[in-house]
Formats: structure tokens, sequence, C-alpha cells
């Protein structure tokens, strides 16, 4: 019996190599999809455990079928703050911004539609417009009826698409590291497959988690250069931001870059409201003439360059952008009176 058990392996060990010889191709493309496979099933196992251990800080609100992840903290006059592309609220946090801002102002941040546990329906494309307008209705829910309105990076856009398009809601505006005209752009372009409907979603699920824990510590010092990372960056969950799906949001905002650039630059003559743009001088991802070009264009602006401060400004210079917006409250306190209807006080 053992005798036949061995031929009987035999034999079908010497068919499986008769077939491979045969079929080179076809025994490549099984073990690629094989690998492809494991890959995509390693990267979602991975992903479920982040989303377990980093649980939701703060509240829910439902928005047209757009389930938004937020904090809220502190008292007084709102602020809104927008993180940038591939990012979550937790990067505010680990900043001290929040606690720092919530002092003296109604603070909230959001998970932006894709990012940290706010969802990203694919029925609509998420542009500053599309999210700004999402934003607004968040905002009304929560009662909030005027805000300073912060944007760092990517989400300076959608902060100058929410003051143009709802300019009587923004009181006043703080605008960091953004990215407001285009120009070429090697990630943008290197983002366009993993954008893709199908191939996009194989990608994200597979590749790009792992090229990502690669490049995460050369991608850290580019985004804090030439300062070192902060110890207290160690609070951002990077598990988080490689799950494939907010992996997949992040190619799509990578890909939108300059056409948002090129939108957003149409619109810049009508902001009316108190405008404080601050930038690094040394920003290695989004260069300074971007903040500088947009101060000539906003005539009523003041631009706050930071020696020595890279892209991650908020963590870098804290002091300097709360000192910003502070500025911005005080030049909307001028503008609209002290008392209006953006002061409101948190239900928390």
């Amino acid at each position: 019996m053992r005798l036949a058990r061995r031929t009987r392996s035999s034999s079908l060990l010497s068919d499986c190599l008769s077939a491979i010889t045969r079929h080179p191709g076809a025994a490549a493309f099984a073990a690629a999809g094989t690998i492809v496979a494991a890959t995509a099933i390693i990267n979602r196992r991975l992903a479920n455990k982040a989303q377990r251990d980093n649980p939701p800080q703060g509240r829910f609100i439902d928005v047209e079928g757009v389930r938004l992840h937020y904090l809220e903290r502190g008292r007084g006059k709102p602020l809104v703050l927008f993180h940038g592309n591939g990012s979550m609220v937790q990067d505010f946090v680990s900043s001290g911004l929040i606690d720092l801002a919530a002092e003296n102002y109604r603070v909230m941040v959001f998970d932006r539609p894709g990012f940290g546990h706010s969802s990203r329906p694919r029925h609509v494309v998420w542009t500053p417009d599309a999210q700004a307008d999402l934003f607004k209705k968040a905002l009304d829910q929560l009662g909030v009826s005027q805000a300073i309105v912060l944007g760092h990076s990517w989400g300076a856009s959608v902060a100058v698409a929410l003051a143009t398009r709802h300019p009587s809601f923004v009181q006043a505006l703080v605008l960091a590291s953004g990215y407001y005209f285009p120009t070429p752009r090697a990630d943008s372009a290197a983002s366009v497959l993993s954008a893709l409907p199908v191939v996009g979603d194989v990608i994200s699920s597979t590749i790009s988690p792992l090229a990502g824990r690669m490049m995460w510590p050369a991608m850290l010092r580019k985004l804090f250069g030439p300062r070192p990372v902060p110890n207290k960056f160690a609070g951002f969950p990077k598990e988080m931001a490689l799950r494939p799906s907010q992996m997949r949001a992040t190619a799509a905002e990578a890909t939108m870059l300059i056409s948002a650039a090129f939108s957003g630059s149409k619109t810049y003559a009508e902001l009316k409201m108190p405008t404080i743009i601050i930038a690094g001088q040394n920003d290695r991802l989004i260069d300074i003439k971007q903040s500088v070009r947009l101060h000539g264009e906003v005539k009523q602006s003041k631009l706050h360059r930071i020696d020595g401060a890279g892209h991650m400004i908020h963590h870098s210079a804290t002091a300097d952008v709360m000192a910003a917006i502070d500025e911005a409250a005080a030049e909307a306190v001028l503008t609209h009176g002290r008392e209006g209807p953006g002061v409101s006080r948190s239900n928390a």
C-alpha cells in the first residue's frame, strides 16, 4: 500500500512538472495570482488590526450617505481644521495644536472622506469643491453658522473651496503649506494607476501598502525636513495610513492635485475675508513660492515664512501656527465684530 501511495505521488508530481514545462506562461500567471491574493489577504488583516488598535477618538455624523468622523474640543469661537493628503485627525492631535487651540476655541477636526475613520463613497469625485459642500452641511448639522478655517497642505484647497463657495460661513482663513497653482509634479503622475477603478483597487490592496512601509522613513524625512521628525509624531498611527482603502484615497487626491490647483487658482480673487498664509521656508514637498504667489493674488492676506521649517509646519512650528490662528481671529473681530453668529458653544 505504501508503495502504491508513493507511486501515485510520484506520478502526480511528474504530471505537474510536465504541465509546467508545456505551459510555462500559465504556470507563472497562476503563481503570480497566488502571490497577489496572499498579499491582499495579509494587507487586509493588517488593516483590520490597525483599526482595532486605533479605535475612533471622536464622534460620527452622517451627511448624505457619508459617515464622517470628527473630534471636538474646547469652547468659544468655532475653529475648523482640515488635514492634508494621506493623513487623519491624529496628525493634528499629535502636533499638540488641538489642545493648544482648545484653550480659547471650539475646535472641530474632521477625518476627510476616505481617511481615518471617515467613509469615501465611490459615486462622488471628491474634489475640494465636493468636500467643501459636504463639510458645510456637516457643520450646519453641528450648529456652526460661521468659523475660522485652517487647512494644511491638501486641506488648504478644501479650506479655500469652503471660503469661495460659502463666503459668509468663513470668517477668516489660515492656509498652511498649501499647493495653490498647477506645476509639473512627479508624485501626481505616479499615482494615476493607483487611482483607477479595478486596477487601483488591486494596486492599493497589494503593492501600495508594502511600498508605503518601505518608503515611510524617507517620506517622513522629506515631510519634516530640514528639521528631524519630532518624537511627538510617534503617536501618529502609521498602519492606519497604510490601509488599502486609505492608500487608494491618497492616490486619488494625489492624482487630482494639479487639476484642483488649476480650478482653485481661478477663484482666489474672490477671497475677501482675512487670510493668513503660513509656510515653511524650507518646505521640501511644496515650494514656498506657491504661498508667496498666493499672497500676491489675495490682496488682504498676510504671509508668514517660518525659517528652518518644512512641510509639517504645525508640528515643527506649532506656536507659530497657533499665533496665525489668533491673528486671523483678531482680524475677524475687526471685520465682523466681537459677538457674531459664529460664536457658539460646544454641546459636548
